[in-house]
């Protein structure tokens, strides 16, 4: 996985409320503990369409 820039998470957790930071946690979480980890990202990246 690529380094991700603090600056942009920060940036990107400014601009979502509470319920948005708790499900993006989720979803997080989710990818972390998966082993289809690119199916979920591909899902995830799809709903942002």
């Amino acid at each position: 996985m690529n380094e991700f820039d603090m600056n942009k998470l920060m940036s990107m957790l400014s601009k979502m409320d509470k319920k948005d930071i708790e499900k993006g946690i989720a979803q997080a979480s989710k990818i972390l503990n998966s082993k289809d980890k690119d199916e979920i990202l591909k899902n995830i990246q799809n709903q942002g369409k």
